[in-house]
């Protein structure tokens, strides 16, 4: 079940650590340790989303762990494996001038400075260099994917999120 759109999942609970109810952690937070600078996160349980206050949190060899209040021993936080870990939206600090969360471009239509469309981001990849946006579009009329550079400035001309709408200085042949 994926969370309500006012939530982002950051991770998953994969295992327990110990006996004393910590938890082995997987982030999709960059680095990994931000996951531990949100609370409470929001655990999906039976088709709900309930709130768990983080005590603590701290990298662990190649994992993470974390103690989540309410859970002092194994048997507890056994109940916990498995569940997607989300925030709310409104615990993200708030992004700098010319700054967006990869959330915020997924949706947005891209365009090129003619106006000719290339298509609908659908998500993001990091390749070391640079960001790339993944487009959905149509090419001769036929569906296509894109993969164009986020490189602000040189290929991302504007990002308007109120028009939902990304202006790229891209070849709509390629």
């Amino acid at each position: 079940m994926t969370p309500p759109d006012d939530m982002l999942l950051l991770g998953r609970i994969t295992g327990v650590s110990g006996v004393r109810g910590w938890v082995k952690v997987h982030s999709d937070t960059d680095p990994r340790t931000n996951i531990f600078n949100y609370s409470p996160w929001y655990l999906q349980h039976q088709g709900r989303w309930e709130a768990f206050e983080v005590l603590e949190g701290r990298p662990q060899g190649k994992t993470l762990v974390a103690r989540l209040a309410g859970f002092e021993d194994r048997d507890a936080a056994m109940q916990l494996v498995g569940r997607p870990v989300a925030i709310r939206r409104e615990q993200l600090p708030a992004a700098g001038e010319n700054e967006y969360y990869w959330h915020q471009l997924v949706g947005l239509e891209v365009f090129t400075p003619d106006g000719v469309a290339l298509g609908t981001v659908t998500g993001l990849q990091e390749t070391g260099a640079n960001d790339v946006l993944v487009l959905r579009g149509e090419r001769d009329g036929k569906p296509c994917e894109r993969l164009i550079p986020w490189l602000p400035e040189q290929v991302i001309r504007e990002v308007d999120l109120n028009a939902g709408r990304i202006t790229a200085d891209w070849d709509p042949d390629f």
